[in-house]
């Protein structure tokens, strides 16, 4: 079924992510995934089994909003032209969700793993910054 051309657009736009670009931020994973070190932190320094049972909970919550934050980037807020001017942004979102999954800070209580998360935020941070500079 065709409109009438009275309802046809007159002018088609396109935009570069749904809502405004404000509402997208790397901090946001970032924030998380400090929480999540520090956890690790207070994990290794304290022996009793109550305590951390709830900062392994408190952890996995806080890998699963890691990896929501970095979805929402790379799906949402990063386009095709993104991706041809930066193609290790797929690898580094992949890498990323990876070290904030299972294999990662999830199963980890060595903040060393919090530090290699945070250290590959930060690499998507630095693309995106660039991003809304251009």
């Amino acid at each position: 079924m065709r409109l009438p051309n009275f309802l046809t657009p007159r002018t088609v736009v396109s935009a570069h992510c749904d809502l405004p670009c404000g509402v997208y931020d790397p901090a946001q994973a970032r924030i998380e995934a400090e929480s999540i070190k520090a956890i690790q932190e207070k994990y290794q320094a304290n022996e009793d089994p109550v305590y951390r049972t709830r900062a392994l909970i408190i952890k996995e919550q806080r890998s699963e909003l890691v990896k929501h934050h970095l979805w929402v980037l790379w799906t949402d807020y990063f386009k095709p032209p993104h991706f041809e001017k930066y193609p290790q942004l797929h690898q580094l979102f992949n890498e990323a969700t990876k070290l904030a999954g299972g294999a990662g800070t999830k199963e980890s209580v060595d903040p060393a793993t919090g530090d290699k998360l945070l250290a590959k935020i930060d690499e998507i941070a630095k693309i995106f910054w660039e991003t809304k500079q251009a």
